[in-house]
């Protein structure tokens, strides 16, 4: 009975562990490839070279087919000596077809799949997830771990495979992910030899990506959902010469519900506090006046990213991957129950009041603009 313990066990040199899954509609069937670690190539003194199916790198990327992903990973199995092994996966990709066509039936097999961790980064590949997870990272050892360096950086959406299905299985079934391209190949370089960069933001209704939008109105979508990281504002005063920069330091974002006389009115309260990295103007920010003007100005090119986001989102994709349904089904519960199977409907006709206050409380070490004389400064 002591020794009964070790029955199951499966030694590290008999798995073939996996750090990125790459997911493709291919024709009818389901192409899945996967990131596998090269344990040879490892040791001590190796160059840190990226993934590559010829080998010698620290990765190898190959591919099964199937009718779904559980048949895909069958045919994958059978092209490995060793036993596939889930427990490391850091990002998970879906080509841009597999997106389109639907993405429930995958996540449904990796919820299910225990080895599967809920914190594996979910990505778009605008093309497909194979050509992403094969390309040949400068700096890290994998595709797999610049993409889950690049989600943790939250310069846009981080998304994890708890997310996701948080997401789908909500309210309204919408959910964004974040898109990842590859970049240009530079003149002189192998054809694998670039990176990915997240670019875009996929936007998904009912499991099946509809469209997409850009990085400027992917900051408005993270403004609404209080998720806001780091951001830069660069604004203008009518009459003075030059721009200033601001980059955020913190943000909160508060959602305030209201139904009245049936209709349905969300109230978006956004404050902000920034710090001062660049004044191209004549403007000395240690006046208060200057102060509260850029303050105005930071406070409205805010609000107008964020209307410029509902315009794109609300209106015209009708997708609420903004959370309102479900602020509006804790608020008015009874109401909400009336009206949750025309959802899609009302949502874009919901009123969006934006409220935005900015606070600028560092302008900087120099109490003058730079290049410019005491005389032209305006105090």
């Amino acid at each position: 009975l002591i020794l009964s313990g070790c029955w199951d066990r499966t030694e590290l040199n008999d798995l073939a562990l996996v750090t990125g899954i790459g997911i493709d509609q291919k024709g009818k069937n389901i192409m899945l490839t996967g990131q596998l670690v090269v344990p040879k190539q490892l040791g001590a003194g190796t160059a840190m070279s990226g993934s590559n199916i010829g080998g010698g790198g620290t990765t190898i990327v190959l591919s099964g087919t199937g009718r779904t992903i559980a048949d895909a990973i069958a045919n994958l199995q059978e092209k490995l000596p060793r036993r596939i092994f889930w427990g490391h996966v850091k990002a998970i990709v879906f080509g841009e077809k597999a997106a389109k066509a639907g993405i429930r039936q995958h996540l449904d097999f990796l919820s299910r799949q225990p080895q599967t961790r809920l914190r594996s980064n979910v990505l778009i590949a605008s093309g497909t997830a194979k050509s992403v997870l094969e390309l040949l990272p400068p700096i890290e050892q994998s595709s797999a771990e610049v993409l889950r360096e690049l989600s943790k950086s939250q310069i846009l959406l981080n998304v994890t495979l708890k997310d996701a299905l948080q997401m789908l299985s909500s309210d309204t079934g919408a959910a964004a992910f974040p898109m990842v391209k590859r970049l240009p190949l530079e003149k002189g370089k192998k054809e694998l030899e670039t990176i990915a960069f997240i670019q875009r933001t996929a936007i998904f209704k009912k499991d099946k990506m509809i469209g997409s939008i850009d990085d400027k109105l992917t900051r408005g979508v993270l403004w609404i959902r209080n998720k806001i990281k780091q951001t830069n504002i660069t604004v203008s005063f009518k009459g003075v010469k030059g721009k200033i920069t601001a980059t955020m330091i913190r943000a909160h974002t508060e959602l305030i519900p209201k139904y009245e006389k049936g209709k349905w009115k969300m109230v978006v309260n956004i404050t902000s506090q920034d710090d001062i990295l660049l004044n191209g103007t004549n403007l000395s920010l240690y006046n208060e006046k200057h102060l509260h003007m850029l303050e105005k100005e930071l406070a409205h090119a805010t609000t107008a990213r964020v209307k410029a986001t509902l315009q794109k989102v609300q209106k015209e994709m009708k997708a609420d991957v903004f959370g309102f349904a479900d602020e509006f089904h804790r608020a008015y519960p009874k109401e909400w129950n009336r009206v949750k199977d025309r959802w899609d409907d009302i949502f874009p006709t919901v009123e969006v009041v934006v409220k935005t206050k900015a606070y600028a409380r560092r302008p900087g070490m120099n109490a003058a603009p730079q290049g410019v004389s005491e005389q032209e400064v305006k105090k």
